[in-house]
């Protein structure tokens, strides 16, 4: 019996070690698709093996009148870890972190990031920066320069939308030159991928994506224009990260043509949301949309590329 448990055991170190693994820090709620629940599955379509962590766990997302559930602290989170190392289980590929809602518990994600970088120096570290949206701030105002000091510095791949990439860098963003000088910005602080998800400027709503091959070489930098749902949804942040990891790991050295794929994806997801709705007699327009992940595979796993890639000059 013993023989047979350490084979299971050897068999699952080298499994784990062979595998796309990606830890998930971020919010969950029991019923919808945000956070945790909007990006857990798209990876998983997408080849990752996925631990996910709940920093929050809600009964449901807070665009309800009503919620109810529990908030992890720092320490809670930490002993989790622990526990994760104590079993040699602290081998991943990828970290992605969400919504995250004190001081204390962004600066355990820090050395969380320092643990797994000290078993896996190649650790790619995604983050969404979840601090607002549309000149409202969901966060505590001290998350912000805790963001720009500690974690700007430590991330990989950075995907913030414009009013964050604004709070990030202190710059205001009213046109693509705008959005550009931001990338370089951010990326002069540290990472090598900068997405813009979304930036409303003379009323195109675009992505626009930023990378450097090499430290000594310029960015390369490009924008894809986002056609315009006449509807709110939830969960379409964590999910447009979610998607841009997982195309960006398929295509490391081609950040557009993941991008490419991750918004043609997002949008036809978002397309049979609300062709659902309105199947069911419900008006699309008429408040938030919960999104239409499972029922939305193929077009996770095998998305016919619907929003091209401008490069800039």
């Amino acid at each position: 019996m013993v023989e047979d448990r350490s084979k299971k055991e050897q068999f699952g170190l080298s499994f784990s070690l062979l595998c796309l693994t990606c830890v998930l820090c971020c919010l969950h709620t029991v019923q919808g698709y945000v956070g945790n629940k909007s990006a857990v599955f798209p990876l998983q379509l997408l080849g990752f093996d996925v631990d996910p962590i709940n920093s929050v766990q809600f009964s449901n997302h807070t665009g309800y009148p009503k919620f109810r559930g529990q908030v992890l602290n720092g320490n809670q989170l930490w002993d989790l870890i622990e526990g994760l190392e104590e079993n040699e289980l602290l081998h991943y590929t990828h970290l992605l972190t969400g919504y995250i809602g004190s001081v204390s518990f962004l600066n355990t994600v820090l050395q969380v990031v320092d643990k797994l970088r000290s078993v896996n120096p190649d650790l790619i570290y995604v983050c969404d920066p979840v601090l607002g949206d549309e000149g409202k701030l969901y966060v505590p105002q001290d998350l912000v320069s805790v963001y720009q000091e500690k974690v700007v510095p430590v991330a990989s791949m950075l995907t913030p939308n414009q009013f964050e990439v604004e709070l990030l860098t202190g710059l205001r963003i009213t046109s693509e030159q705008d959005g550009l000088k931001a990338c370089n910005t951010l990326h002069s602080a540290g990472p090598r991928k900068v997405i813009i998800t979304s930036a409303l400027i003379e009323d195109k709503l675009l992505l626009i994506g930023s990378y450097k091959r090499t430290e000594e070489q310029p960015p390369e930098q490009f924008k894809i224009e986002i056609p315009k749902i006449p509807a709110y949804f939830t969960g379409t942040g964590d999910l447009t990260t979610a998607l841009l990891l997982g195309w960006s790991n398929k295509y490391p050295d081609n950040l557009e043509k993941a991008a490419e794929l991750a918004v043609s994806s997002l949008q036809a997801l978002l397309r049979k949301t609300v062709e659902d709705y309105k199947r069911a007699g419900f008006d699309p327009s008429s408040s938030s949309l919960e999104i239409r992940l499972i029922q939305s595979q193929d077009e996770i796993r095998n998305p016919q590329v619907t929003c091209n890639a401008v490069k800039y000059k």
